[in-house]
């Protein structure tokens, strides 16, 4: 399918050349002198590597078409996670690197939607949040609750994350899967 260059935004996956890349970031450039263009990140989706393009506005690209199917994760085994179709059983493993820094975030019997080109999975989208215990946080100091400061605290799966200076160690709570950082204490 064919879209304007316009119409090109972060997480659609591109087919160009006969390689697949995934657009990470998009960004119109309006020169001084001549006509508009998008200047577009992208990651490729077998080698992962980084590269930038330019489309004139005026430009159509071929969007490819993906299969979005819900599978369970089970396991990490080296640089691979394996997530089980929960339709048909079968297992299929995506490597971290194509999963990114949400990677850190998956936990067993988790569900999440995984993207398919020709049956082959190219990557994943994990749950907007996810329940994480803090194992590692600076004490409570008195009558520091009520400034905007933050303080390191060190998650169940090994990731730092700034918190409020009120969050004990032990404490429950919610991190955003796409950037890793800090909403609320959980409320379980």
């Amino acid at each position: 399918m064919k879209i304007g260059a316009n119409e090109i935004k972060p997480g659609v996956v591109l087919q160009l050349e006969g390689k697949l890349f995934v657009v990470l970031k998009r960004d119109t450039v309006q020169p001084g002198k001549g006509g508009a263009f998008a200047a577009v990140e992208m990651r490729d989706l077998k080698t992962g590597t980084k590269t930038i393009e330019r489309f004139r506005t005026s430009e159509t690209v071929e969007r490819a078409h993906l299969d979005e199917t819900e599978m369970q994760f089970l396991f990490m085994e080296g640089e691979n996670a394996t997530f089980m179709d929960q339709e048909t059983y079968e297992q299929h493993q995506i490597p971290k690197e194509l999963i990114g820094e949400p990677a850190d975030f998956l936990k067993d019997g988790m569900v999440v939607t995984v993207k398919l080109f020709e049956g082959t999975p190219l990557s994943c989208d994990l749950p907007q949040t996810v329940i994480m215990e803090l194992v590692e946080a600076d004490p409570v100091v008195k009558g520091q609750t009520a400034s905007s400061s933050y303080k390191p605290g060190k998650l169940e799966n090994g990731r730092r994350v700034l918190i409020p200076p009120h969050i004990e160690q032990g404490t429950r709570i919610v991190v955003n899967t796409a950037d890793g950082t800090y909403l609320e204490r959980a409320k379980d």
